[in-house]
């Protein structure tokens, strides 16, 4: 496993690695085709000791035995000493072009070491039994190792690890030297690096003991295109620093590198099994696991996550399965377009009519945010610590002993599904989302201090089950937002449902600037509320836990409810044709409870806003704006 921070370094070794694979298999040279067939017969050739150097980066190999080449021994020396005067002109400049002319049956190393040093940082991999068959004009039909080892010393994530068999399908290592090293642009064609890619056994640990181990990683059709300043040169330039960067030059640079890189990649697809995340040393040791990890990508991308696992010291918990469809990069990608644009240098000649440069703002950094799409759970299951005692079972044949304190056990939260979906962000927020929640099930206790729900227990629900959902959308045409679908109910409860409608929402409201979004809400109206509230049981527990409190009969009681919103409620409002029509239907659903729907919606169309709410001199002004309707069944 390896941290974002190393990809830099692990994309250069692997270039290298696989570059140096191909290199010393040795291209044809420069005489004639014909004229070199009929010179040399198809053989092979032994190299020994064969060392190649890319930048900061070394390859080495002890022995390399080259088959089925007509490659004489001179030809590959002469290739491998680099005779270009800079060698990274060679790595740079020349790898494409003497890769298409690869031809050789096959090239087998014992070992081959990939040593890259940056200051005090060194990395080093070594592979066992590196094999590579059947290569034609730099392609490798099937590329193997027997296994390799890594170690980073002088890193922050200094440590070791190793592989298991490595074994890749149909390898361009052309098109991956023509990506690493010529400059391209947005209407390069995608050219695919391999058909097939398998690794087993890849475990890591480093100097703090954390360990990751996956027992199996495999992918499909990795593709991709040229860039203009080519995959190693962005790499190295977002090296020396990102969009947090206080040059407004570098800024820039480094956002149309990370848009060109993000549409420069085409993955088919992925997928690592038993993956393990393990933290052991300290005073709240964790560990995480993933039993199955894939991603499949094209025009129904999504990633799925099973049989998920994980526990510290205060929590242990596991995810039956997590899965994200309809995610895109659209919007991040045309943000960074505009901030490589926005932020460039004042004295940049931007050319007639263009707009003037501006640094960016945390709010352009806001306008990243991806299309999320729809996440999806299921089966969760969560038991967190209680701090705290209870007594234990009493001692039997001595009941003037005191029972023993035992601790509290683990309070147990499940779910039994969730759904979260996103649309496409305005400003980086979106403007339609869904949330819901399905079986939440926990301890009455464990809502004590939550307001609303802190009750339950005391009207006898020992375990809750609970569900919810919110659906919400804006309107741009109607500068409306639309809360479609709230509602909240529980097992053997009931169910509270809303739906609500705001005006005077514009995009203003969006507005990354706290102080124009918050301005902007000032001006939004209510136009429309629907409440419909069914009861499934609380009520009649509500009834007899107040009638215990107050001493009085269930009916009793439940008969002064009927008097108060019969005749307090409407003399609250203001005893309008509204206010009484409330009322009456408060006292029906009180008598015999079953559904109770109230309707509000504004006679102007506008709605009402917090002005006229706010002035009205008593609650009737403010009814004698709605049109209401409220019934009871």
């Amino acid at each position: 496993m390896t941290s974002s921070t190393r990809r830099p370094v692990l994309m250069r070794a692997l270039l290298a690695s696989a570059c140096a694979v191909a290199l010393l298999a040795g291209p044809v040279p420069s005489a004639p085709v014909a004229a070199q067939e009929a010179a040399s017969a198809v053989q092979d050739v032994v190299l020994d000791n064969v060392s190649l150097a890319f930048g900061d980066t070394l390859v080495t190999a002890p022995k390399v035995t080259v088959s089925g080449t007509r490659l004489s021994r001179d030809d590959l020396l002469a290739i491998l000493k680099a005779d270009a005067k800079d060698s990274k002109d060679l790595s740079k400049d020349l790898w494409p072009a003497r890769l298409q002319r690869l031809e050789a049956g096959s090239l087998t190393m014992p070992e081959l070491r990939v040593e890259r040093r940056d200051g005090d940082k060194r990395q080093v991999v070594t592979y066992r039994d590196v094999a590579a068959r059947t290569i034609r004009a730099g392609r490798i039909s099937e590329l193997t190792a027997a296994g390799a080892t890594l170690s980073v010393e002088g890193a922050p994530q200094a440590g070791s690890g190793s592989y298991g068999r490595i074994r890749a399908e149909e390898v361009d290592l052309t098109a991956l030297a023509r990506l690493y090293s010529e400059a391209g642009n947005a209407g390069s064609p995608f050219q695919r690096l391999y058909a097939a890619l398998a690794i087993e056994t890849i475990a890591f640990i480093d100097e703090r003991g954390t360990t990751v181990s996956i027992a199996r990683l495999t992918g499909r059709d990795l593709a991709g295109r040229q860039t203009p300043a080519t995959w190693r040169g962005a790499v190295e330039a977002l090296g020396d620093g990102g969009l947090a960067e206080d040059d407004r030059a570098k800024r820039a640079r480094a956002a149309g590198l990370l848009a060109d890189l993000a549409e420069s990649v085409s993955v088919g697809s992925l997928e690592a099994t038993e993956l393990t995340v393990k933290e052991v040393r300290g005073e709240d040791p964790l560990s995480f696991s993933i039993g199955r990890m894939s991603y499949a990508g094209g025009t129904e991308a999504g990633i799925t996550l099973a049989e998920i696992g994980f526990g510290a010291k205060e929590a242990q918990g596991k995810v039956g399965r997590l899965t994200l469809t309809g995610f895109s990069l659209e919007p991040t990608i045309a943000a960074l377009r505009r901030l490589s644009k926005a932020t460039l240098p004042a004295d940049t000649n931007l050319g007639k009519g263009a707009a003037p440069a501006r640094d960016p703002q945390e709010a352009e950094l806001r306008r990243l945010t991806p299309v999320i799409g729809t996440l999806t759970l299921s089966d969760l299951g969560l038991d967190l610590a209680q701090a705290g005692v209870a007594p234990g079972p009493v001692v039997s044949g001595d009941p003037l002993k005191a029972p023993k304190l035992i601790p509290l056990p683990p309070l147990h939260i499940g779910l039994r599904g969730a759904s979260m979906s996103f649309g496409p962000p305005k400003d980086g927020v979106p403007v339609e989302t869904r949330f819901s929640l399905t079986g939440l099930t926990m301890p009455a206790s464990a809502v004590e201090g939550v307001p609303g729900l802190g009750s339950l227990g005391l009207y006898g629900y020992r375990d809750l089950d609970l569900d919810a959902t919110a659906d919400t959308a804006w309107n741009e045409g109607k500068r409306e937002l639309s809360f479609k679908a709230l509602s909240f109910s529980g097992k053997d409860m009931g169910r509270l449902h809303v739906n609500a409608t705001l005006g005077g929402i514009g995009p203003e409201v969006f507005d990354p600037d706290a102080a124009v979004s918050g301005f902007a809400m000032l001006s939004a109206t209510a136009k429309a509320l629907d409440l419909t509230l069914e009861n499934g049981g609380l009520f009649e527990r509500f009834i007899d836990a107040q009638a215990k409190v107050l001493s009085l009969k269930p009916d009793e009681l439940r008969k002064e409810y009927v008097t108060a919103s019969v005749i307090g409620v409407p003399v609250i409002l203001g005893n309008s044709a509204a206010a009484k029509a409330i009322g009456a239907a408060m006292g029906k659903f009180v008598a015999k409870p079953g559904t109770l729907s109230i309707s509000v919606k504004a006679k102007n169309g506008e709605g009402l806003g917090m002005v006229d709410v706010s002035t009205a001199p008593t609650p009737a002004a403010v009814l004698d704006k709605l049109e209401v309707n409220a019934k009871a069944e």
